[in-house]
This record gives structure tokens, C-alpha cells and sequence, in this order.
């Protein structure tokens, strides 16, 4: 087999992983109890670093994985099969390079086995295919920085022709052009409003682009963490509760910003009033947009950069408006 250090780039990014296998791994049995494999292994000589241990039948069918830590914790007398993971990440010999890099970086494992269709193992590939200058596993840092360069190489796997392109963002950006229609109808649903109470009409451009930049800088820093952290309801939670809390600050400071211009503007307090309570309303609403969609589209494994964005700035829009009209209604006694 080939070895496993031979280098990457986007030009064979989407070889197939059998001409990659590495037979640079430690197995054990099913059968053997923790005892039998710690002394088994005490006997061996290993020159590569050891992340897991494969566990097979006698017939070296792939049935579990042992983490180095467990299997050191682990009771001498207790099998193997009773500590091991059975639920096991793998690869087909004809997956590609660019769907092995995805996996590592989805579910941030150090290294794939790769089995036959009948199960058997056949090697394992690991993350020093990707970053042959990363030498010591145990340091968070340098995992850290591996998995960063394998999100690169699945960007560069994943060029396309430009119609690719376009048939991967067009439907979301048609999202876009709804919301705008959406929008021009909420707008024409208060015309007489807009002729009334003049200021509001001036302030729509403001309002809408508050709330868009909150929600884009939700969004954002809600991939950045799913971008190192595996995607889980309780990530989502934190990031959902740290961003209601700093959109509130920034909607209660922008709020009083800009409804005392309008207030010193125009001299209309009701009309300021709902000038504010909009924006602050408004910049919540978004950041509750900005982190809920990216973790929807996370789990449904869409690619978060495409899809995100359109439906976030969609979504904020159309409550801004509600919000700012709904108000404005209010300031009039309509």
C-alpha cells in the first residue's frame, strides 16, 4: 500500500482512499479482556503514535473501537467487547480523499478505518495525511490547527465550474428576491402611514440595516463555533443565550441613539418611541435568526456559507418590517 504521508492538494483531492491505506495501526480482538491486550501490548514495539485500537472478530471483521484512555482505565478482567465503541466511523476503499476529510472534520476523529464491504479491516488513514508537520497528537493546539487545514482541503475539494455554482446558490439567493416582494407588500399594506408620518419612511433604511448587521454577525459567530465544535443542541443553547444577551445591550444602545435623533429631528416623542423600540426589538429578533438558522442548517447538513445567509437576512427583514410598521401604527393610535 501506499504510504500514508504522501502529500495532498487540491489536484488529487478526490483520489480514491485505497491508494492511501495504512497498515500503521494496532488491533485487537473481540474475545480478549483488557488484562490479555494490555500485556499483549506491552510485548510490541510501536514506532507511530497509537490514538486507537481496532477491535475485529477472528475473522478480522472490524466490530469496535478502544480509545487509548479507556482501554488504560479499564477493569483487567473486563472484555473487550463490554468497553469498546461499536458504533464506528468508516470508509469504503473507493471513498474519496475530499469524503475523508469530511468525516475527520465532521466528527473530529484523529484517524478512519477504512473496511471491504464484507467488513473486513483493510487499514486506516489519519490526520498526518493531511498535515504531515503536525507530530504530537497530544497537544489541543496542534489538533486544533489540523483540523483547520482539513476544512481547507475539503474547500479546495469541493471547486466547481461556474454553473455547478450556480445551481448550488441560485435557489437560495431566489429566497432573497421573495423576501424583498414580502416586504414591498408589507410596505404597501401601510402607505397611508408612510404619507402621514413621514419619518418613518426615513428611518426604514436604518432600521433594516441594523437588524441585517446583527444577524450576520450572529450567523458568523455561530459557524465559527460549529466550525470547532461538533453541532449539538447544547452549542446551539450557549450560543443562542450569548447572543439574545449582547443584541439586547447593542438594540437598547442603538434604540436611544437613533430615537433621539429622530426625537430632536422632528420633535414627535410617540413616533421616536417606535423609531427605537423597533431597532431594539428588531436587533433581538436577529440575533435569535442569526444563531437558530446556521444550527438548523448545520444539522441538516447543508453547507452553512451558502445557505445561511440568504435565509437569515430573509427572515430578519420581514420581522423588522413587521416590527417597525406595527409600531409606527402604535405611535398614530391607528
Amino acid at each position: 500500500m501506499a504510504d500514508s504521508r504522501k502529500e495532498i492538494s487540491a489536484d488529487n483531492i478526490l483520489d480514491k482512499i485505497s491508494d492511501y491505506i495504512s497498515r500503521d495501526y494496532t488491533r485487537l480482538y473481540a474475545d480478549q479482556t483488557v488484562g490479555e491486550a494490555l500485556s499483549w501490548l506491552r510485548s510490541q514495539q510501536f514506532v507511530g503514535k497509537i490514538v486507537y485500537f481496532y477491535v475485529t472478530d477472528r475473522q478480522d471483521k472490524l466490530v469496535g473501537v478502544i480509545p487509548v484512555r479507556r482501554l488504560i482505565s479499564s477493569g483487567a478482567d473486563r472484555p473487550l467487547s463490554s468497553i469498546m465503541i461499536e458504533k464506528v466511523v468508516t470508509l469504503k476503499p473507493d471513498n474519496t480523499l475530499l469524503e475523508a476529510s469530511e468525516l475527520l472534520l465532521e466528527h473530529r476523529l484523529l484517524a478512519l478505518p477504512i473496511v471491504a464491504d464484507s467488513g473486513e479491516l483493510l487499514g486506516v488513514v489519519d490526520i498526518t495525511l493531511f498535515a504531515d508537520e503536525i507530530s504530537a497528537f497530544a497537544r489541543q493546539k496542534e489538533i486544533d490547527s489540523v483540523f483547520q487545514l482539513i476544512g481547507v482541503h475539503v474547500a479546495l475539494g469541493k471547486k466547481s465550474a461556474p454553473l455547478m455554482s450556480f445551481r448550488d446558490r441560485f435557489p437560495w439567493l431566489i429566497i432573497n428576491i421573495i423576501s424583498g416582494l414580502v416586504c414591498a407588500f408589507i410596505a404597501s399594506r401601510h402607505e397611508l402611514l408612510i404619507h402621514e408620518l413621514t419619518i418613518i419612511a426615513f428611518f426604514i433604511t436604518i432600521v433594516l440595516a441594523s437588524a441585517e448587521s446583527v444577524s450576520m454577525q450572529s450567523m458568523t459567530m455561530t459557524m465559527q463555533i460549529f466550525a470547532h465544535h461538533r453541532f449539538s443542541l447544547k452549542q446551539a443553547a450557549i450560543a443562542l443565550r450569548k447572543e439574545i444577551s449582547t443584541s439586547g445591550l447593542l438594540g437598547i444602545g442603538s434604540g436611544l441613539i437613533v430615537g433621539g435623533v429622530a426625537y430632536a429631528w422632528r420633535g414627535n416623542p410617540p413616533a421616536a418611541a417606535a423609531i427605537g423600540a423597533a431597532i431594539c426589538l428588531a436587533m433581538i429578533s436577529a440575533s435569535v435568526i442569526g444563531v437558530i438558522i446556521p444550527s438548523l442548517v448545520r444539522g441538516l447538513r447543508i453547507d452553512p456559507r451558502i445557505a445561511s445567509g440568504p435565509v437569515v437576512l430573509a427572515m430578519t427583514d420581514i420581522l423588522t418590517l413587521t416590527y417597525y410598521f406595527s409600531l409606527a401604527a402604535w405611535a398614530l393610535g391607528a
